[in-house]
């Protein structure tokens, strides 16, 4: 009932309106063309698609490239908190999304950034989030998060290297800012 143009255009418009949440086969299941067995598929070639992207092994030396692997969610109307896995040469082992907060806040704890990184061999990691407000300038409580996550990495032998706060337009690196 519908060609595969204006499918594949109202398939696009409902995954972009999810703010770079993963889709899931009910997010799908409104649009006229698309049964459960397609949504799945769709869905599935979606997260296979997001995978083949991931940008392992690329090197992370500025915060420009932070905010550049950030742009599945800097746009998000609720904040996500993602933490960068880095080998000794500060290239990307993994990038991990921890939290998805709402409009202005996120529960984050370290052990939830650390695991990963002692189960990686991480070597250090960047951590960032965005900010959905459009500014970058680091809240008290951004502050004392990055505190807490520098004790934790100095106790686990695991390098802090950053905490970056994007947006749309901008970022902010709290090591720029003499916050670490």
């Amino acid at each position: 009932g519908m060609n595969v143009l204006a499918l594949s255009r109202a398939i696009l418009k409902r995954v972009a309106g999810l703010g770079g949440a993963q889709a899931v086969p009910d997010d799908l299941k409104s649009i006229r063309g698309l049964g459960v067995v397609k949504s799945l598929q769709v869905v599935a070639l979606l997260a296979l698609s997001k995978r083949l992207q991931a940008k392992d092994g690329q090197e992370i030396l500025s915060t420009k490239d932070v905010w550049n692997m950030c742009n599945d969610f800097y746009g998000s109307a609720k904040e996500h908190f993602v933490v960068f896995y880095l080998d000794t040469q500060s290239r990307l082992i993994e990038r991990k999304l921890i939290s998805v907060g709402t409009l202005n806040a996120n529960i984050v704890h370290p052990r939830d950034v650390f695991e990963p990184a002692l189960t990686l061999h991480a070597a250090s990691i960047v951590v960032a989030h965005n900010h959905p407000s459009g500014t970058t300038k680091p809240s008290n409580a951004d502050i004392v998060l990055t505190k807490k996550l520098a004790d934790a990495a100095n106790l686990l032998g695991i390098d802090l290297e950053d905490h970056v706060i994007v947006s749309k337009k901008e970022s902010t690196s709290m090591k720029q800012e003499g916050l670490i």
